[in-house]
């Protein structure tokens, strides 16, 4: 059972999850294309590949299952998703299982004006959102929205290019500079598509900040949802959170996975007033907040490998103790790996 991981970046936690899942039966493969992530000290081999958008990455990836006998790929980036996900036929051929959702799930999730859209059409509490600068200062002009607002990217990630204006002016200049900060970095890839319309506007939600782990099989059938309340956020990551019983997020956690149908590991934030739901973002991976349900009981990790090995998980990797708080820790290591 030797697994691939694909865009590691710093996720290296989850390596050693799937490190103890597997119990020797296999061996942990990390690609990236930077030389320097962090997650390579986690994988028993490590591979550097062409970017993502590189017209050679599915060639290289195919190749690298083919010689090294993998079962599984594990993406833990969304742009990487939805590039694997429309090659799923080849990997199939090569007897590799991809345990990522489809490139249609990768759209509605990478695209947050879709994701707005998505919610909308299935009744499904969000923040009001606005594709165009313009439309957003008519509302403001109007008294139906007030400040502060969020202006972000329309395919953000890695809370690249999130800000909060609190006046009209802001508002202006941190649009114009959201847009150009999407051109400078790799969110130009899937902006290029509607250059005018890659910046949104948002309304601020009421409530408190959440995390959902949704988690379906690998046919899309869902399991489980872990919530953890958001007490503390670095870089747009959770750096503190609390697992909690709140059966309405579970509830929602079940009606997302029976519209959106995606495989493993679903991350969500959701805003919650005791009353009422928001849904902010959903991200078709694990997401930076899964550490805090792993750490209070559940084993995402072990329930996919025994998926992929065609075999029904033990029901103890869905259950989770509430009122575990957890903390992520900065710990300094040589890096040995070049």
């Amino acid at each position: 059972m030797n697994l691939l991981f694909t865009s590691v970046g710093r996720r290296g936690y989850l390596l050693g999850y799937f490190r103890k899942a597997l119990a020797g039966r296999g061996t942990l493969h990390a690609a990236n294309s930077d030389a320097m992530a962090p997650a390579f000290l986690e994988a028993d081999r490590t591979v550097i590949t062409p970017l993502i958008h590189d017209p050679g990455y599915i060639d290289f990836l195919i190749r690298y299952c083919r010689t090294h006998g993998i079962r599984a790929i594990v993406p833990l980036f969304d742009v990487d998703i939805a590039v694997l996900a429309a090659h799923e036929g080849r990997f199939r051929e090569e007897g590799t299982v991809l345990v990522c959702s489809s490139s249609s799930v990768a759209a509605i999730c990478n695209d947050k004006w879709e994701t707005h859209r998505f919610l909308l059409a299935n009744g499904i509490g969000t923040a009001r959102t606005w594709l165009t600068l313009a439309e957003a200062l008519a509302e403001i002009a109007g008294g139906t929205l007030q400040f502060p607002v969020f202006v972000k990217p329309r395919w953000g990630m890695g809370s690249i290019g999130v800000f909060t204006a609190d006046n009209e002016a802001e508002l202006r200049v941190l649009h114009d500079k959201v847009q150009r900060q999407v051109f400078a970095t790799y969110l130009k890839y899937e902006s290029a598509g509607d250059m005018e319309r890659s910046v949104l506007v948002q309304e601020r939600l009421p409530g408190a900040e959440h995390g959902l782990d949704v988690v379906n099989d690998l046919d899309g059938d869902h399991i489980a949802t872990f919530v953890k309340r958001k007490l503390a956020m670095r870089s747009g990551e959770t750096d503190v959170a609390c697992t909690v019983d709140e059966p309405l997020l579970r509830d929602l956690g079940a009606r997302l996975s029976a519209v959106l149908r995606h495989k493993a590991n679903l991350d969500v934030d959701v805003f919650f007033d005791g009353s009422k739901a928001y849904v902010l973002e959903m991200n078709a991976r694990f997401g930076g907040g899964y550490p805090f349900s792993h750490m209070a009981g559940a084993d995402i990790p072990r329930a996919i490998v025994t998926w992929v090995a065609g075999e029904v998980p033990d029901a103890a990797c869905f259950k989770l103790r509430y009122g575990v708080t957890g903390v992520k820790v900065i710990q300094p290591m040589e890096f040995n790996i070049l």
